[in-house]
């Protein structure tokens, strides 16, 4: 309870005694003792509710950055920040007319809101609100009192009340200027130790974190993420975001509002996130998180090129203001440098790490030498071949190394440093231990950037009977595995269940091809699509398991699995239907007839071995896992698709892809039914035109055809079609709609039983 004029010792006597003069000059005095706005505003509003005889005061100044009215002290059991916007209730309405208002029956008036007495027990039973305005008539809050403690109030209490709120108007002004200079001057001072704190660190992973954690704390937001383009893959991508962990997330550099801010180079402050089209639900989904505003700006280095992009989420307490739009910009624009420091070290390290594991996982030995014919580094494999260790070999000169039998090696080398001739050698013998060994090798010289002379290196291949052996066996099998058999023994392919995602692809109508081209025609055609189709299995390391006619199996995750094998997998479906567009495209070009073809991708465990009789085995891999897949290409005939893919492969994915649910079926041969999806990624504008907004209306139908509401499901689906009347998918559906509404459908659950293969 603040001080009254009763038992304070300056007055002495009974305030009522007192004429309105000297209650205004200790007002004055009292809140210009004050040392900041808060300790102001708690005396005012205590010194105001003694004057006027009310139970509450409270003094609601403006903010003209966000147009909200605040207070930070209120009588009563409140004593926190309030805010709402400058046109609500009472206060509002003052504010805004610039007039002094009482209000002595509250519950009948509409400006009124009634929210915050129900929600405490409150009763209001009147009201009186003057402007706020200092001596040069600036507006700049309201003075609200409440409950009169004897009768209503009046028009004496209005001139009670703006008489203190003019004494003390300019007080307030000055002590809200000086906590805003304040507040800037922390702020900048933040500003410039984090950007301190920063430009020294070269870590990439580790510089994300920080710069997010800072950007996070700045613009107290929940969440921010620095999305780098990455100029070889033309996609933008982050290691870190606060709230992910260590969730790396990449995309092409045109998707989303964050592709918008690169490609566009201006910044995006968007209010309410699911309100604009631009915004894609999916991650919010996928994620749990709920996404409200959104701040994207460009991050540009010194010479003004834009080199990624910074998105900051869900301000706490209102909206991104234009404030934090400027306070963003400047702080990207400063930590720029740092940050592109940070990926030309993260590029060199990788690049020295790559060419390091390069070296590593060779088969064949690899020695370098300096010009001087000593040993600086000599890999994982040359150490095994020559059975020895890294602190016996390096540094040593070859000719000390390499003597007796083994000399020629040494001369052999001296030969390349000397002249700089590349030399090949082949089934030449190497005594080790005792033990003679077959090598090949390889003498190349080694040159510096100025193209001069700088050393060797050696390559040294061990083809004793091991070696043999499996360049015998390679020549039926994946060299892959060949290396498993061979490190491993027959038990490495004796049989394994693993998981693994399992991708079929088959020509559409390939018989009348083959009428219309011939033998050497179709053999021909054949050769020529399998080849394009084969490098995109193996640029994402999938294992080409068979061709099957015109179809191709291909597998990911055994015999090696990755952390990302579905992902691989469908990276490859997006690129064959890339690679067959343009070979399509050359086929139109030369007068000949273009093909097509579906997919079908399933995850499942699966089980994987050399599978055959003693005299022809196959390493393979077989279950429902694989049958799946093989249905699901099927399928795609039927729903006019061009890749489906099943729940298990869509729930396994690490990056975010676009799809949309197409059915909850069983296939032939199967009891329980599957949830099936579309993948959309390799699609264009021209191939799927308004796609945001026919998926958006699909996905309503779908969810209304589900619980068998067919009648409202047709609407949407409709409203699909003649976004895009070359969407199959949607036209099945509008068909199924039409005729479960004629014939409906009794214990409906939903799903479609295919009963063909």
């Amino acid at each position: 309870m603040g001080p009254t004029f009763e038992n304070n010792p300056d007055f002495g006597i009974s305030k009522k005694k007192k004429k309105l003069s000297q209650i205004l000059l200790y007002i004055i005095n009292k809140t210009g003792t004050c040392k900041n706005l808060d300790e102001a505003l708690e005396v005012l509003v205590n010194l105001t509710s003694n004057t006027i005889e009310a139970e509450r005061s409270t003094i609601f100044l403006n903010d003209s950055k966000t147009g909200e009215l605040y207070s930070r002290v209120a009588q009563g059991i409140y004593k926190r920040e309030i805010r709402f916007m400058n046109t609500n209730g009472i206060a509002g309405w003052v504010f805004n007319n610039d007039k002094a208002l009482f209000v002595n029956d509250p519950y009948n008036d509409e400006r009124f809101n009634k929210i915050i007495d129900e929600r405490t027990g409150f009763i209001t039973r009147n009201i009186l609100c003057v402007p706020v305005k200092t001596y040069k008539g600036e507006l700049i809050g309201v003075a609200q009192v409440i409950n009169k403690k004897e009768g209503d109030f009046n028009e004496k209490d209005i001139e009670t009340l703006e008489a203190i709120t003019e004494q003390t108007a300019n007080i307030l002004q000055s002590n809200m200027i000086i906590e805003e200079m304040e507040i800037a001057r922390k702020k900048e001072m933040e500003f410039m130790d984090m950007v301190s704190k920063l430009s020294s660190e070269l870590h990439l992973g580790t510089l994300l974190q920080k710069i997010i954690a800072a950007i996070t704390k700045m613009l107290n937001a929940e969440r921010s993420t620095i999305f780098i383009n990455d100029d070889k893959t033309n996609t933008l991508y982050t290691i870190v975001g606060e709230g992910l962990g260590s969730t790396q997330i990449r995309f092409p550099n045109h998707m989303g509002i964050a592709g918008t801010v690169y490609k566009s180079g201006k910044a995006i402050n968007i209010p309410y996130a699911y309100a604009d089209l631009r915004f894609n639900p999916s991650f919010d989904k996928t994620t749990g998180f709920f996404t409200r505003s959104i701040l994207c700006i460009p991050i540009l280095n010194k010479n003004g090129k834009i080199i990624g992009v910074s998105q900051v989420l869900n301000k706490k307490g209102g909206q991104f203001t234009t404030e934090d739009e400027a306070r963003l910009a400047a702080f990207t624009s400063q930590i720029s440098i740092g940050l592109e420091n940070a990926k030309l070290f993260d590029d060199v390290q990788n690049m020295k790490n790559y060419n390091e594991s390069i070296l590593e996982s060779m088969t064949s030995g690899l020695i370098t030498v300096n010009q001087d014919g000593k040993i600086i580094t000599c890999n994982t494999a040359a150490l095994a071949i020559l059975k020895t260790n890294a602190g016996a070999v390096l540094y040593e000169k070859l000719n000390t190394f390499f003597i007796g039998n083994n000399q020629w090696l040494a001369e052999k080398a001296q030969h390349t440093l000397e002249k700089g001739e590349e030399l090949s050698l082949f089934d030449l013998t190497l005594q080790i231990n005792n033990e003679s060994l077959t090598v090949n090798a390889n003498f190349l010289p080694l040159l510096n950037a100025k193209k001069e002379k700088s050393g060797a290196i050696i390559m040294i291949e061990d083809i004793s009977d091991e070696k043999r052996m499996k360049s015998t066996i390679s020549r039926y099998m994946d060299p892959v595995l060949a290396d498993k058999l061979l490190e491993k023994g027959n038990d490495a392919l004796g049989g394994a269940n693993s998981l693994a995602t399992v991708l079929f692809s088959d020509i559409r109508g390939f018989t009348t091809f083959t009428e219309n081209l011939g033998a050497q025609g179709t053999v021909s055609l054949l050769n020529e699509y399998f080849t394009l189709m084969v490098d995109c299995i193996a640029r994402e390391g999938g294992m080409l398991d068979k061709f099957i006619g015109d179809a191709i199996m291909a597998v990911y995750g055994v015999p090696f699995a990755h952390e990302d094998d579905s992902d691989r997998a469908i990276r490859t479906a997006i690129a064959m239907i890339a690679e067959l567009n343009n070979f399509n495209s050359r086929r139109i070009t030369e007068g000949k007839t273009t093909i097509d073809i579906g997919l079908g991708l399933n995850t499942d465990i699966i089980v994987s071995g050399n599978i055959g009789s003693p005299k022809r085995m196959n390493y393979t891999v077989i279950g429902d896992g694989v049958n799946l897949a093989s249905r699901l290409e099927s399928a795609c005939k039927y729903y006019g698709t061009k890749i489906l893919i099943s729940e298990s492969t869509l729930k396994s994915l690490k990056s975010t892809y676009r799809t949309r649910e197409i059915d909850k079926l069983i296939v032939k041969g199967k009891t329980e039914a599957v949830t099936i999806y579309e993948l959309l990624d390799y699609h264009t504008n021209k191939t799927f035109p308004n796609m945001i907004d026919v998926v958006g209306n699909f996905k309503d139908g779908m969810e209304q055809y589900k619980i068998g509401k067919f009648q409202e499901a047709l609407k949407y689906f409709t409203q699909a079609w003649e976004l895009n009347t070359n969407d199959n998918c949607t036209n099945l559906y509008i068909q199924r709609c039409q005729k479960l509404i004629k014939n409906p459908p009794t214990n409906w659950n939903g799903i479609w039983v295919m009963k063909e293969k």
